[in-house]
């Protein structure tokens, strides 16, 4: 993923399940912080930019710790841009993850979904004070302003409004937390369920304790979830990331959950 544009700086993600600096109490805002450290050792931060909630393994922070982030940039006149391109336009419950925080980011960059995951669109959105370029051409992109992907793009915001997608999504987010929850309660495999609506992280351990990697074990559960018919990735070798389409039907995620728990089951005996 290097080299690094010069001049960036990255800080520690806050972790509730393995983080660098674990909290008993499971508190993350101190991540925060760090953020402060860096503005004030390195001097001249223009923009920090993230994920509201991190979508590979599924990393679900705190209101607390966005809360602190805003108002850490604001003090800093730092630009908070927040990416929203995996996890926008309706797979937290809302339009984007940030809204789950009462935070409102300077940039959003959102995509992927936005075409409805088959037409390739991206858009960045900012804070009317910071939209200064309206006349000046910035440059030429592959995907800049097609035709397609944005009729594929208002179709997508069409169909999440009027098929009610952000109440079907909180509600399935509800029924996942559940079924989830109980399948970690049964299988001593699972170290950590993290998740929010539609986008889910199972992390398998070889040790509770120790929280060892089951990397091996991971990908025997993947093996066996798609001889069923069932396909998901991998993040960090031991999470299996769920994130299913916002229009999937309650039979169909109750049947992919019993294909991934017979899985699990098996792998663990």
């Amino acid at each position: 993923m290097g080299p690094l544009t010069p001049g960036v700086e990255r800080i520690p993600p806050p972790v509730s399940y393995r983080g660098v600096w674990p909290e008993e109490d499971g508190s993350d805002v101190h991540y925060a912080d760090y953020l402060e450290y860096v503005i004030e050792k390195e001097g001249g931060i223009g923009a920090f930019i993230a994920e509201t909630v991190r979508n590979t393994d599924v990393q679900v922070p705190s209101q607390a710790y966005w809360q602190r982030i805003r108002e850490i940039c604001d003090r800093h006149n730092v630009l908070l841009i927040i990416d929203e391109i995996p996890n926008g336009m309706g797979r937290s419950g809302e339009w984007f993850t940030f809204q789950h925080y009462g935070i409102t980011p300077d940039i959003l960059c959102i995509g992927k979904g936005l075409g409805g995951g088959i037409v390739p669109m991206a858009v960045m959105i900012t804070r009317d004070r910071f939209n200064i370029a309206s006349s000046i051409s910035l440059g030429h992109y592959t995907h800049e302003k097609s035709p397609v992907g944005c009729a594929a793009a208002l179709a997508t915001i069409e169909v999440i409004e009027q098929e009610n997608l952000l109440q079907k999504v909180k509600a399935d987010g509800a029924f996942l937390r559940d079924r989830l929850g109980a399948m970690k309660a049964r299988y001593p495999i699972i170290g950590d369920v993290r998740g929010i609506g539609l986008l889910w992280g199972i992390e398998l351990v070889t040790c509770t304790e120790k929280k060892t990697r089951a990397t091996a074990e991971a990908e025997k559960v993947l093996y066996r979830c798609l001889e069923g018919g069932l396909s998901f990735k991998v993040s960090q070798g031991n999470v299996l990331q769920l994130s299913p389409p916002l229009t999937i039907e309650r039979q169909d995620l109750v049947r992919a959950l019993n294909i991934l728990e017979q899985a699990i089951s098996d792998i663990e005996v």
